[in-house]
């Protein structure tokens, strides 16, 4: 019996060294829909459009989110001080801390992300 070759996806799926159940659950699919997908019983349309879209529109995929679009336009400020994530954080500074002790770091800020 001749074996068919294996989809794109299944491919792709299997270098990155995902189960069909990772990858749906990366996705936010059914794992059934991920074998669907790799068996060829239902097709990939949506993806496709998505592709021609982006062509026709010279862009990738992630321009055409909202969500994450507004999230790169509005860039989240490095905390320069201990008050500063308080701040963010929404909690109180301790009163105990001084102003010397509240300088923070690139590494420490980096750290707390």
């Amino acid at each position: 019996m001749k074996q068919k070759p294996k989809s794109r996806i299944a491919l792709l799926r299997e270098r990155a060294g995902l189960t069909q159940l990772e990858l749906s659950r990366l996705v936010g699919v059914t794992e059934s829909t991920v074998q669907n997908w790799e068996s060829g019983r239902t097709g990939t349309d949506h993806i496709e459009r998505i592709v021609r879209f982006c062509k026709a529109l010279n862009c990738q995929v992630e321009d055409l989110i909202e969500d994450i679009n507004d999230s790169l336009e509005k860039p989240i400020p490095e905390p320069g001080s201990l008050s500063e994530i308080h701040n963010l954080l929404g909690t109180e500074e301790s009163a105990t801390t001084s102003s010397s002790d509240t300088k923070v770091t690139q590494e420490e800020s980096a750290n707390l992300r």
